[in-house]
């Protein structure tokens, strides 16, 4: 409801990714050198690496984006545990073979044959494979046999791997990849954003909805929004996407410190796992109580209901917030004079889970 709110054309902070709000900081910089390097080889393998949440997959989009498909093929798989005769499988349906019945000599002949199609047409083959930590070895195996396919001393296809960093530990650590290692070309990690990005980071993507300056943001707000995310894209993303419907649901025109760290600590206590905290702040020493229950009961009596009166506390803060948002969308609605599109609505129970 925030772009509504604040005349947005769409939601520049959603999870899902999306090319066109590609932002080349300087490690997915690095990332496309790399890529241009390794795809002007026409052969072997090309290696992306990096945490969840840093931004491969929507590399790998921007890339489909950039590419000629002219000279290129492209087939993108996202690995879920592939067996490698199943991987086997699921390239030659993406290369137009039905591979239906076939024994696997009988699928290798068979890619090798749409390999050699897609030649045909001036067109050389890459397959890129997300989530290539989830391969077990012998489909890694395979992949590499299938990059020996050549015609003309020119290889039929090039290969893109993208994992997570455990991936690129297991390339340097099994000695059963000792051949495949011998055929990356280019291998490069995905590292967080610099703080000194962020802000470029979040203008760029507001500017793409169409932003014009409302909500403003003070300078302070960017280093609280990189200490909440650790610069981590996707964390960013969900952190600037609940600042901002906070910022919307407090009609607020100017975003600050004190409004980035606030919504950190909502979801802090929301989302304990994500940890997102502001590390400036000291932690308070855990209450461990050391002597027999009965000799500390009123220390912990004391305690559990100070735990009692914060989450009371917390529980009416959700429930004004709450009214508020309701507040907002029946103006919106009486304000309309076509009918409105009320899926926004149907999301609002859930909207302090899923903002």
């Amino acid at each position: 409801m925030y772009d509504e709110h604040y005349g947005l054309t769409g939601r520049p902070f959603q999870l899902t990714p999306d090319p066109k709000f590609w932002f080349e900081t300087a490690t997915h910089r690095k990332a496309m050198a790399y890529l241009g390097y390794g795809l002007a080889q026409g052969e072997g393998f090309i290696v992306i690496t990096g945490d969840i949440g840093a931004g491969k997959t929507t590399l790998v989009g921007h890339l489909m984006d950039t590419i000629d498909h002219k000279r290129l093929n492209a087939i993108r798989i996202v690995s879920t545990a592939i067996e490698a005769e199943d991987l086997l499988r699921i390239v030659a349906t993406d290369l137009g073979v039905d591979p239906a019945g076939l024994e696997k000599a009988q699928l290798l002949t068979a890619i090798e044959r749409g390999l050699h199609a897609v030649a045909r047409t001036g067109r050389r083959t890459l397959l890129v494979v997300d989530e290539a930590q989830a391969l077990p070895v012998s489909a890694l195996e395979e992949l590499r046999m299938l990059s020996n396919f050549q015609a003309g001393g020119q290889s039929l296809l090039q290969i893109l791997l993208l994992g997570q960093p455990e991936f690129r530990d297991r390339l340097h650590g099994s000695d059963r990849l000792e051949q495949l290692r011998q055929r990356i070309i280019a291998i490069h990690h995905l590292d967080p954003m610099e703080e000194h990005e962020v802000a470029d980071y979040i203008a760029h993507r507001l500017a793409v909805v169409g932003w014009t300056g409302n909500p403003d943001f003070q300078e302070d707000a960017f280093a609280a929004l990189y200490r909440g995310s650790a610069g981590v894209p996707r964390r960013l993303n969900l952190l600037a996407g609940r600042v901002m419907l906070h910022a919307a649901v407090e009609n607020l025109t100017l975003i600050d410190q004190a409004v980035v760290e606030a919504v950190i600590g909502d979801l802090d206590a929301d989302l304990p796992t994500l940890a997102l905290s502001v590390p400036d702040e000291p932690e308070a020493a855990p209450v461990t109580p050391s002597a027999p229950a009965t000799a500390a009961a009123p220390a912990v009596d004391a305690a559990l209901a100070a735990r009692v009166a914060e989450l009371e506390s917390r529980v009416e803060q959700q429930d004004q917030a709450l009214r508020r948002v309701l507040t907002l969308l029946v103006d919106w609605v009486e304000s309309d004079t076509t009918r409105p599109d009320y899926a926004p609505i149907r999301g609002v129970a859930n909207w302090h889970d899923a903002a």
